[in-house]
């Protein structure tokens, strides 16, 4: 899990404006970070299917916010795959 910190510390690398706290950049980047500790949790407990699930529902979700993003700002959408790490 994310801590607060480590929480802030996404958003200001990823906002788009000061305010910003919920934007679809900020969206897929708190998903992928999620993603990836939850990643390293299931290669510690194989057999955490209840964690599995949780990971296959974050995964889909920030399919969802990056389909989305791709769709209203494909510059962004390209500047925050190439910089997350993440497949086209």
């Amino acid at each position: 899990m994310l801590t607060s910190r480590k929480k802030q510390k996404i958003i200001k690398d990823y906002q788009t404006h000061e305010k910003d706290s919920g934007s679809s950049e900020i969206q897929v980047a708190l998903l992928t970070k999620n993603i990836i500790e939850l990643i390293d949790h299931l290669k510690q407990h194989p057999k955490d299917n209840h964690s599995r699930r949780g990971l296959l529902r974050m995964v889909a979700k920030r399919k969802r916010f990056s389909d989305y993003l791709k769709k209203t700002d494909p510059k962004s959408y390209s500047a925050l795959v190439k910089k997350l790490g993440l497949k086209k």
